[in-house]
This record gives structure tokens, sequence and C-alpha cells, in this order.
């Protein structure tokens, strides 16, 4: 499911939000959610699951086409861990 369907798809299951309120929703709940992780806070939506930031150390790899040695900086980057709600339904059969 894309961002513009998820807007549709709210527009279209409540009657009382026009598609632009609905974009305005979507857009909110991702900005805020956004903005949680810059600022290193922990994001977790119940029965859903939740947002952190983890930290990669720095590393050294070697490049496929030169076998040159390339060293990668550390980085923080996004993780999500499912909720234990969302796991059972996905795997129900």
């Amino acid at each position: 499911m894309t961002k513009s369907e998820l807007i549709e798809r709210l527009s279209f299951e409540s009657t009382s939000l026009n598609k632009k309120e609905s974009e305005l929703i979507v857009n909110t709940i991702f900005d805020s959610i956004g903005g949680a992780l810059i600022d290193g806070e922990r994001v977790e939506i119940r029965g859903f699951g939740s947002f952190t930031v983890r930290e990669r150390d720095a590393r050294e790899a070697r490049n496929p086409k030169s076998g040159e040695i390339v060293k990668i900086p550390s980085k923080k980057t996004p993780f999500f861990k499912t909720g234990k709600e969302l796991r059972e339904k996905v795997n129900t059969d």
C-alpha cells in the first residue's frame, strides 16, 4: 500500500473526511513520527510496532570492482520492529 492509497482509503472509509483532510492527517502522522526519530525518540504504536533509531558503527568494506578498501563512516538508520498483534495477524493462515 502506498501513501496515496492510504489517503484514498481513509477518505473512502470516513464519510466526514474529504481527500484533502485525509492527506493532511496522514502527512501529520508521518511528519510526527519522522520528527520524533530525528530527535532520537522512540515511537510506539500499540498493536502495530515501534520505530527506533539505531547507530551503525564505522567499518571497512571492499569495492567489488577494484578490490580497494573503502572506509564507511558510522551512521544512524531508522529501524522498525513489528508488534506482537501485527505479527500474529500476518502469520494466521
